[in-house]
């Protein structure tokens, strides 16, 4: 799920946002966005129709995936934009034909600057642990259907041990941010390595690309974790119809968002009899993004002063949402409490606060209704209410989901619904991706050659075999 490293991750991932310009600005561009110590290139292609400008980006070292923007504006040179499921908003300057701008994600500057052409892209890699054909098992393409979101087609591999006639299935739930069935970032793909290791142990595992992602028809813009619990539950209907596995045993593994997702279909759909948490959320949204952001700044060397301001102000404008419904009631209301806040710092004080990027975060928490969902529901509601074997892990170094944090709010939601079979576990020196890492920082995760720890692995299919 998501978070600033998360969601500078969703750049990362997704990266997804627009850009568009002006003067002979239409036609390829890219850049090379530098996030935390990693390197993504960025390829926009900005279009013009009936005087008005259209562009999408995508990050061709991740993904084929293209993505449009919310708003595109080009006056007098400047360059406008704002993706407001990504919490993200760009401007740049056109000089010389070369776009020099920054790149804005929640909150977080980066220098981004764009010149014509196509990205030039590094050949992607297999990493270490990538499965090599012929596997052992058997992979089937499939396509099932959304009928609760338009009839949405949604594509994706179900693998299946040969040595079982009918095995225990899940469902692999992908983290924030618009992700193929392989969770692909950083040329890693842990889905394709988790569904292998699992396939392998005698478990069945459908993973499937997200809606609007790779194969899977839909708009994945616009859309909360709501809207893609119901993607999960389409899933579920179709791997019921199939002869080919246990239908009494099918489980959801969901990572990060995934995490978060899990919970809330078991809580409403009798037809999930087990569950597996991957880095999933276990408190409030709103709490996830404050301690995320804290996490971030920290590792990115801000002052205490600094961090205390920034983490006051976010926790304002989250008040505010949680309160409010309207997008303009929300952008008043943050910048007079916010001003209030201000006034009543010390001189000094407000020098640091002017210098936070206020208008852009409430730019794009207005923007944002998957955020706004996220800031506003508590798992608990939805843990609370969940009696089906669950198996929680975290790594110790994850930065985004921080482990005691969210681990202590599944054994309190799951605690409220009575539930007897629960295994909680902080999993020692791994990161958000469950990569053994140094700091856990997001800059790490590109340089780490291990895609998904063993050991871990291990965890989850033991525990899952051990029941099923």
């Amino acid at each position: 799920m998501t978070t600033i490293i998360k969601f500078l991750v969703a750049i990362i991932l997704g990266l997804i946002s627009q850009i568009a310009g002006a003067q002979e600005i239409t036609g390829d561009w890219n850049g090379v966005l530098k996030a935390s110590g990693a390197e993504l290139p960025i390829e926009i292609n900005i279009k013009k129709n009936d005087g008005n400008y259209t562009a999408v980006l995508k990050s061709p070292s991740q993904t084929n995936t293209e993505i449009p923007a919310d708003v595109t504006s080009f006056e007098n040179q400047i360059l406008t934009i704002e993706v407001a499921s990504k919490m993200v908003k760009y401007q740049g300057k056109l000089e010389n034909n070369v776009i020099k701008g920054t790149f804005t994600q929640a909150g977080n500057d980066v220098f981004l600057n764009l010149t014509p052409g196509k990205a030039i892209v590094k050949t992607s890699k297999r990493r270490p642990q990538d499965p090599v054909k012929p596997y052992p098992y058997l992979s089937e393409d499939v396509i099932f259907i959304n009928k609760n979101a338009n009839n949405i087609k949604l594509a994706g591999t179900l693998t299946l041990p040969k040595s079982i006639e009918k095995p225990p299935v899940v469902i692999l739930i992908s983290g924030s941010g618009p992700q193929n069935r392989n969770e692909e970032f950083v040329n890693h793909r842990p889905f394709l390595v988790l569904s292998d290791y699992l396939t392998r142990q005698g478990i069945a595992v459908l993973r499937y690309d997200e809606r609007g992602v790779g194969e899977s028809e839909g708009e994945y813009n616009g859309g909360t974790s709501f809207d893609f619990s119901t993607d999960v539950e389409a899933a579920i209907e179709f791997l019921k119809k199939r002869k080919d596995i246990d239908v009494k045993k099918i489980g959801l593994i969901g990572h990060s968002e995934g995490g978060f997702i899990a919970p809330m279909v078991a809580s409403r759909n009798t037809d999930v009899a087990f569950i597996v948490s991957l880095a999933g959320t276990g408190v409030i949204g709103k709490k996830v993004l404050l301690t995320q952001a804290k996490r971030m700044l920290e590792q990115l060397g801000a002052s205490k002063e600094y961090i205390e301001l920034d983490e006051k102000s976010r926790d304002i404008i989250f008040s505010v949402i949680q309160q409010e419904s309207s997008k303009e009631t929300i952008v008043t209301r943050s910048e007079e409490e916010l001003k209030k806040y201000g006034e009543a710092l010390s001189e000094e004080k407000q020098k640091l606060f002017r210098s936070l990027p206020l208008n852009q975060l409430i730019s794009v928490f207005s923007e944002s209704v998957w955020m706004q969902y996220f800031i506003r529901t508590d798992p608990d509601q939805f843990l609370s209410k969940v009696t089906v074997p669950l198996l929680a892990i975290n790594g110790s170094k994850d930065s985004q989901v921080l482990p005691k944090l969210n681990l202590k709010g599944f054994k309190e939601g799951l605690s409220k619904a009575g539930n007897k079979d629960v295994t909680i576990k902080e999993l020692d020196g791994l990161n958000h991706l469950f990569q053994i890492a140094e700091t856990g920082a997001g800059s790490e995760y590109e340089n780490i050659e291990e895609t998904f720890n063993t050991e871990a692995m291990k965890v989850v299919g033991d525990w899952i075999r051990k029941r099923f």
